[in-house]
């Protein structure tokens, strides 16, 4: 049974230990979307440490499979189109909401910060309305 939950907690602190690397020796928040941005506009961190990011982000499974032996499952049940406009829609609510889950929910929850309560719930919130419009409409 633990075993069972074991990738998925070590993912939780794998992300929680960068959010804190990166918060301790940078001062910055760990916001994927704001990191990767930086890619093709300028920013404080430049981008060298924004491509660094990147690549790190895509060695992710490779590790995973390193560590546990098997690549990650990923069943995608939705059509490409319905990919495209989530992450269309994804990426403008994170501009709209200055950062995303990884800057709100792991970096700004614990820092306590009221705006990141606010964008958390607002996320929460949107995804439950999407998920039960979907299975409503039978959007796949």
């Amino acid at each position: 049974m633990v075993a069972s939950y074991l990738p998925f907690l070590s993912g939780g602190v794998a992300i929680g230990f960068a959010a804190t690397l990166m918060m301790t020796l940078n001062g910055r928040v760990a916001g994927v979307s704001g990191i990767l941005s930086g890619l093709w506009r300028r920013t404080d961190a430049g981008p060298a440490a924004s491509g660094a990011f990147a690549i790190g982000l895509a060695l992710g499974p490779a590790l995973y499979a390193l560590a546990f032996g098997r690549s990650p499952e990923v069943h995608v049940t939705s059509s490409a189109p319905v990919l495209v406009v989530a992450g269309l829609l994804v990426g403008y609510g994170a501009r709209m909401g200055s950062g995303c889950t990884s800057g709100h929910g792991v970096v700004g929850l614990a820092r306590l910060s009221p705006r990141s309560i606010v964008a958390v719930a607002v996320f929460l919130a949107t995804a439950v309305a999407t998920v039960t419009l979907m299975r409503v409409g039978n959007v796949s």
